[in-house]
């Protein structure tokens, strides 16, 4: 029997998006043997996502939701996915459509020869701004950590739970979550994915919240990969002899 998922969607005044989206993982799963949950997380909306969110849970019991009492970033939430389920495979997706959710089959499949499947968006449908920002982090990723990851920032992953042994949660734990986990040793595999325009809801990344704090995180991860206790492998004494 293949193991269990649960899919951890962030959400954050995603109104629009939250029917839609709880549509469009119910037809990627279809023919999936894994059983699968779908958890929003929601982060603290003050419009209608709540009730979308609950909506969705009547219709769907495999929908549910857990909602903040205060806007508290996307990593936060991520983090709230993770610990409010305990399903040994985990994926994410953002709560915006712009990952498909069709896609999250043939990451899944990835499983088979790796611990974590992330997605690399092809023909970005982004800003300029947004399409700049990620260029420059990248650069800035490399020069740092020496991590060759084409888009870190792409929120479509596919994952086993062991795989963040020794990752922890802190605000920007969403933009380095595989290079935290190749860093611990495990399998890591970058999938190109598709890539769609937002047709419902507003961005709520601007240069600022993108590059500037995605900088200031990166010195942070860059002393904790050079100071990281690395896996080491252990022989202990035989069992005595009778």
């Amino acid at each position: 029997m293949p193991d269990p998922i649960s899919i951890i969607v962030p959400v954050f005044e995603e109104t629009g998006n939250v029917i839609p989206m709880a549509r469009e993982v119910a037809a990627a799963f279809a023919a999936v043997p894994n059983d699968w949950e779908l958890v929003f997380v929601d982060d603290g909306s003050r419009d209608a996502t709540w009730e979308k969110v609950c909506e969705a849970a009547r219709a769907d019991p495999r929908v549910r939701g857990v909602r903040h009492t205060r806007n508290a970033g996307q990593s936060a939430a991520l983090w709230t996915g993770i610990q409010h389920t305990s399903r040994p495979l985990l994926a994410t997706l953002d709560g915006d459509l712009q990952n498909d959710p069709a896609d999250l089959p043939r990451l899944l499949k990835e499983l088979e020869s790796c611990d974590f499947a992330c997605g690399w968006r092809q023909n970005r449908q982004d800003t300029f701004v947004r399409r700049l920002s990620s260029r420059l982090a990248r650069a800035a990723r490399s020069a740092a950590l020496g991590a060759e990851f084409r888009d870190t920032g792409c929120a479509l992953r596919v994952f086993r739970r062991t795989a963040l042994a020794g990752v922890f949660g802190f605000n920007g734990l969403h933009r380095f979550l595989p290079i935290l986990v190749a860093g611990g040793g495990f399998r890591v595999r970058e999938v190109p994915v598709s890539h769609r325009p937002r047709v419902a809801g507003v961005s709520k990344y601007g240069v600022w919240n993108r590059l500037g704090r995605g900088l200031h995180d990166l010195m942070a991860i860059a002393w904790y990969q050079r100071r990281r206790v690395q896996p080491v492998q252990v022989e202990h004494t035989p069992a005595p002899c009778n």
